[in-house]
């Protein structure tokens, strides 16, 4: 046998050892997955895959759309208390971080100079009536002279002169008088507001004049405290419409005042001013919310998120907004059927705010629509849901949206 015709052996019987080894092999997988074949056979004939899901009942409810912006806090009002006469500081009766109300005693500066001058115009309006009361007599002395023809009656004018020139200086000397006490008073620094002290700027002893640019104090009014906050501007034709019903209503536009977080909510107002122009810059409108502060929870230049109430949609069907898919045909839901199969049902959105989405068309009240696991579902697919009280837990209301955006509250 040739070397060729050797080779060509080998060759046809490696194939027939490597196919016997093949078929071997596989007998061996199809009889450890399905011994006797009874495995497969199940296989191809056994029952469809339940997936489970979350999921949540469509409800009829009304649904508060709010407007969040960033914002911080501000005081309502904020006064430099500044020394209103020059001299020394004699005496600080405040405490840095101390409350006062509106007239406390916040310092008193040397009084000596301002009573000096007291006394001086005092004693000059003493003189002024005791000339006053001289002229006065003389005057109508020579009025009953002249009746007699016994004294010109320029003599007479002149004595009437002289009583007008005392009544003047008498106001004159009221007038320094009235001025010695103001300054006198002015002496004695009181709170202008209520409010709350900051840090002491000038220590007793000290020289104070009432051209010191940092003043004694500074006091912050913080109850109630102003909430400056910045929206999109073109949110404005519904703050707009909001501020128009506040008027019709008299009732307030309200704002929620949170944290940064948006895990507290630290404090209700209600609107104050929406600016008069729109910032060119950052295309956002500043707005003013005024809160009740009595327990300190807003402080002044503190970071903060404003969410104000545009309007409350009434007895909307409302579904959480997670359970809205979007494909080539638009909006849809996947909604549990009767036969707990699962149903895409198109949808029409009305309004999606925050977590929450208010369906125009597509749903029934009561109806479950799937809110987790529609990647896992087809239509008609059998599913298995989930109790929907489990998921009310933590999604029985919303606190928080994007900004710019509403956010449904409970």
């Amino acid at each position: 046998m040739s070397s060729r015709n050797r080779a060509v052996v080998r060759i046809i019987v490696a194939v027939a050892v490597i196919g016997v080894v093949v078929w071997w092999l596989r007998s061996r997988g199809d009889g450890k997955s399905s011994p006797n074949g009874a495995a497969a056979a199940g296989g191809s004939g056994g029952g469809e895959r339940v997936v489970a899901v979350q999921v949540a009942k469509v409800e009829v409810r009304d649904l508060p759309i709010w407007l969040e912006g960033l914002g911080s806090v501000a005081a309502a009002q904020q006064v430099t208390v500044r020394p209103q006469v020059d001299g020394r500081l004699d005496k600080v009766l405040f405490t840095e971080g101390q409350p006062v109300k509106k007239g406390d005693v916040l310092a008193e500066i040397d009084p000596r100079p301002w009573l000096v001058q007291l006394h001086q115009a005092q004693g000059a309006l003493a003189r002024d009536r005791a000339q006053l009361d001289a002229a006065r007599r003389n005057h109508e002395r020579y009025k009953g002279l002249h009746e007699q023809n016994l004294v010109a009656k320029q003599q007479v004018d002149d004595f009437a002169a002289q009583v007008g020139q005392f009544e003047g200086a008498i106001k004159i000397d009221a007038a320094q008088i009235e001025s010695a006490q103001l300054f006198l008073d002015y002496a004695t620094v009181k709170a202008p507001i209520d409010g709350v002290t900051g840090v002491r700027q000038v220590d007793a002893g000290n020289l104070v004049r009432a051209s010191d640019p940092n003043g004694l104090v500074v006091i912050t009014a913080i109850d109630p405290a102003a909430i400056f906050f910045t929206v999109p501007q073109d949110r404005l034709p519904g703050i707009a419409a909001a501020m128009a019903r506040a008027t019709e209503t008299s009732s307030p536009v309200e704002v929620e005042v949170w944290n940064r977080d948006d895990t507290q909510k630290l404090a209700t107002g209600t609107l104050a001013v929406l600016d008069n122009q729109v910032n060119q810059t950052t295309a956002t409108l500043r707005l003013k919310a005024m809160a009740p502060n009595p327990t300190r929870a807003l402080w002044p230049n503190a970071f903060v998120k404003a969410r104000m109430l545009l309007e409350t949609r009434r007895g909307a069907l409302v579904i959480p907004a997670v359970a809205v898919q979007r494909g080539p045909q638009g909006t849809f839901v996947y909604v549990v059927g009767a036969d707990k199969t699962a149903v895409l049902r198109p949808v029409t959105v009305g309004l999606l705010t925050g977590d929450r989405a208010a369906i125009d068309k597509g749903v029934e009240a009561g109806e479950l629509v799937v809110v987790e696991g529609q990647n896992q579902i087809r239509p008609g697919g059998r599913v298995e849901a989930i109790d929907p009280s489990a998921r009310k837990k933590g999604d029985g209301g919303a606190k928080k949206s994007t900004a710019g955006s509403g956010s449904a509250a409970p």
